[in-house]
């Protein structure tokens, strides 16, 4: 009789035991994908699970989104540059049998796949389109994993390249050919400039000739500029071309006026002249 308390006790023990041994819990999450005898017997959805211990194993799969660093590795671009690139692949599982049952360890594989695939996508382009297509590089080593993970549960949903290391050599050669670019630019901005400051002048100049006028007021207004800094000093500009031409019709009038002294303006010499008996100011040639 006294040992009847021992053995319920044990019993009570032991059925404690065997429900936390059947009993599982799949987080929301979560699939569990149930082995019975080591077949696979399905899927069980989140929430409390029973299973029969020692025959039953469950395996939880986490169905949310991964991310995964691709590490920084050496590729020789198309056109033979080295360049260490790196990139970063998000993916979830779709079908959790697959997972379990297709691949071993599906993390470790879409990593070494991955890389792979990121090398030889890099490896088909040259170093300026790998810098400048970047979106299109991204698509084309999803498109490929694609191909190969969807048959292990899993399911690619994004690549992006991360970081993009050039050697020392090729960065100071991109740095003269951007400098020479921009310089290329300004030389081609000064130039368009010219050109239409001439063709300005040029329309000015023409308008100027048909209002002679205009070129005056501009003188004036030039006058008008100086005057606003104050300075001491004021250039009164004049027409160039008219003032040579006034001062050879001058020339050319003393010059004839010396060989013909009768067409010489007469010198006015004062005397003396007395009329009605007082002097007068008069003028004799």
């Amino acid at each position: 009789m006294k040992a009847l308390p021992v053995v319920v006790v044990v019993v009570v023990l032991l059925s404690l035991l065997v429900l936390a041994m059947a009993v599982r819990i799949v987080k929301q999450y979560e699939n569990g994908v149930l082995f019975r005898l080591g077949r696979v017997i399905g899927e069980r959805q989140p929430g409390l699970r029973f299973i029969i211990p020692f025959i039953d194993v469950l395996h939880r799969i986490s169905l949310r989104i991964v991310t995964m660093p691709i590490q920084s590795q050496g590729i020789i671009t198309r056109d033979n540059v080295t360049v260490d690139v790196s990139a970063v692949a998000y993916f979830k599982v779709v079908d959790a049998v697959k997972s379990v049952v297709a691949i071993e360890d599906v993390y470790s594989a879409i990593d070494q796949i991955a890389q792979t695939t990121l090398r030889k996508v890099v490896g088909q382009h040259t170093l300026d389109e790998t810098l400048s297509e970047t979106d299109k590089i991204n698509l084309d080593i999803r498109a490929i994993l694609d191909v190969t993970t969807i048959e292990w549960g899993v399911q690619v949903t994004l690549v992006e390249l991360k970081d993009i290391q050039l050697p020392d050599s090729m960065k100071r050669a991109m740095a003269r050919q951007a400098e020479a670019e921009r310089e290329k630019r300004a030389k081609i901005i000064a130039a368009e400039g010219e050109s239409l400051a001439a063709a300005a002048l040029g329309d000015a100049s023409d308008t100027m000739m048909a209002h002679p006028l205009a070129l005056q007021l501009r003188n004036l207004q030039t006058l008008v500029e100086l005057g606003v800094d104050k300075n001491t000093t004021v250039v009164f500009p004049a027409p160039l071309m008219s003032t040579i031409a006034e001062l050879g019709t001058f020339l050319a009038h003393e010059s004839s006026a010396a060989a013909r002294p009768e067409l010489a303006t007469p010198l006015l010499k004062p005397t003396a002249v007395v009329a009605n008996g007082g002097p007068t100011m008069g003028s004799q040639p």
